[in-house]
C-alpha cells in the first residue's frame, strides 16, 4: 500500500505574522516529513497545498506558511478566521522537492544554490535549515521580493547567516530598487558551481527565467529541482475521439467503466462519467487525487508528489495519469 493520503485533524498552536500578508501556522502535527515538502489543507469545500517552512532537523514543531492571495478562497479564509486552538484538516506531508539523499559522495556534498521569488522562500528556508544543520553542504539563496516590506523570513535568514558565516549566503533582490532579476544576475549568482544542486520556487515566469539561464550556463537538467505550482492543462475537447479500450474507475467500492478517449487523464474520464473523485492542484504536486493501477499500465505527464517506491507499487496521480494499454483499472483509496 502507499502512504496514507487521507486527511487528519490538526490543531493550530500558534500563528506568526511574518509580513502584512503572510502568516506561519504552527501545527500540533507529529507527522514525519522531509525538508521541502508540503501539506494539503481542506477548507471552504476545496483543497490547497502549502509548503512547510520548518525543518525536521531544526524545529520541534511543524510549520506551514501561507501568503494571502487576492481572491484566494482558502488563503483569505485562513488569514481571516483561523486562530490558535482551531483545528484544520490536512494530509500527511508529501512532495519530492527535497534534498538529494544517498548517491555519490560528491553529490551529497555539492553546494545547494536556491532561487526564490516571494513566498517561494517557504520551502527554500526549510531546505536551507536542513542542509546547514544536517550536512556540511554550503548553501546560497537569492531571494527576489517586490520591496523590503515583502521580504518573508528576513530575521530567520539573517540568523542563519550569523550562525553559519562560512557556509550560508543570502542575497536579497528588491524589485523596486533593482528592477526584475535578469539572466545575467542569475548566472553571476550561480558562478562556477555548475555541479551544485539548484532549487527553484516562485512565480512561473521567474522560474522559467532562472531555469533557462542555468541551462544556458551549463547546468545539467538533472541538477535543477523546481517546485512548480502550474495551472491545470486545458481539458481535451468534448468531441475528442474515443479509442479502442476502456478505463475502469473504482471509487468508494463501486466500479465505473468508460470508453477511453485520446489524451484524457483518469480524472477527466471520471468527470466525464459524472463522478466526483478527490483532487486539488491538478498540476501533479499534491497527491490528493492518488489512485492505484490494478490492471493495465499508465503514464504520468508530471509527478512532483509520489516517490519511486509508490510509482513502482502502481500509484498514480489521476490528474496526470493516462492509459498506455487498452484496458486499465485504477482504484481510489477509500
Amino acid at each position: 500500500m502507499g502512504r496514507d493520503h487521507g486527511f487528519h485533524p490538526v490543531r493550530i498552536t500558534r500563528i506568526i505574522q511574518e509580513t502584512p500578508d503572510t502568516r506561519t501556522y504552527v501545527l500540533d502535527a507529529p507527522f514525519p516529513y522531509r525538508a521541502g515538502q508540503f501539506v494539503t489543507i481542506k477548507a471552504c469545500g476545496t483543497l490547497r497545498s502549502y509548503s512547510m517552512s520548518s525543518s525536521p532537523e531544526t524545529d520541534a514543531e511543524l510549520m506551514t506558511t501561507v501568503k494571502r492571495v487576492p481572491g484566494g478562497l482558502v488563503s483569505n479564509w485562513m488569514h481571516d478566521h483561523l486562530a490558535p486552538g482551531d483545528v484544520v484538516e490536512t494530509t500527511l506531508p508529501a512532495g519530492v522537492f527535497c534534498l538529494r539523499e544517498g548517491g555519490e559522495a560528491r553529490e551529497v556534498a555539492a553546494p545547494v544554490v536556491a532561487f526564490c521569488g516571494g513566498s517561494g522562500i517557504t520551502p527554500i528556508l526549510s531546505l536551507a535549515k536542513s542542509a546547514l544543520a544536517g550536512t556540511g553542504r554550503p548553501v546560497r539563496v537569492l531571494a527576489a521580493d517586490r520591496d523590503a516590506g515583502s521580504v518573508i523570513f528576513a530575521a530567520a535568514l539573517g540568523e542563519l547567516a550569523e550562525r553559519y558565516p562560512d557556509r550560508f549566503e543570502v542575497r536579497h533582490h528588491l524589485d523596486d530598487r533593482l528592477g526584475f532579476v535578469t539572466a545575467d544576475q542569475i548566472r553571476e549568482f550561480a558562478g562556477g558551481d555548475a555541479d551544485a544542486d539548484f532549487y527553484l520556487c516562485g512565480p512561473a515566469p521567474f522560474m522559467e527565467l532562472v531555469e533557462n539561464a542555468l541551462l544556458a550556463h551549463g547546468v545539467a537538467p538533472e541538477r535543477i529541482f523546481v517546485e512548480r505550482f502550474a495551472q491545470a492543462a486545458d481539458p481535451p475537447p468534448a468531441d475528442a475521439p474515443e479509442q479502442e479500450g476502456t478505463v475502469t474507475l473504482v471509487l468508494s467500492g463501486k466500479r465505473h467503466t468508460l470508453a477511453q478517449r485520446s489524451g484524457e487523464t483518469f480524472l477527466e474520464s471520471a468527470r466525464r462519467g459524472g463522478l466526483a473523485p478527490p483532487f486539488s492542484c491538478e498540476a501533479g504536486n499534491c497527491a490528493t487525487c492518488i489512485a492505484q493501477v490494478t490492471e493495465g499500465e499508465a503514464k504520468m505527464r508530471v509527478n512532483n508528489a509520489l516517490d519511486e517506491d509508490e510509482v513502482a507499487e502502481g500509484w498514480v496521480l489521476t490528474c496526470q495519469g493516462e492509459p498506455t494499454t487498452p484496458h486499465v483499472t485504477v482504484e481510489y483509496e477509500d
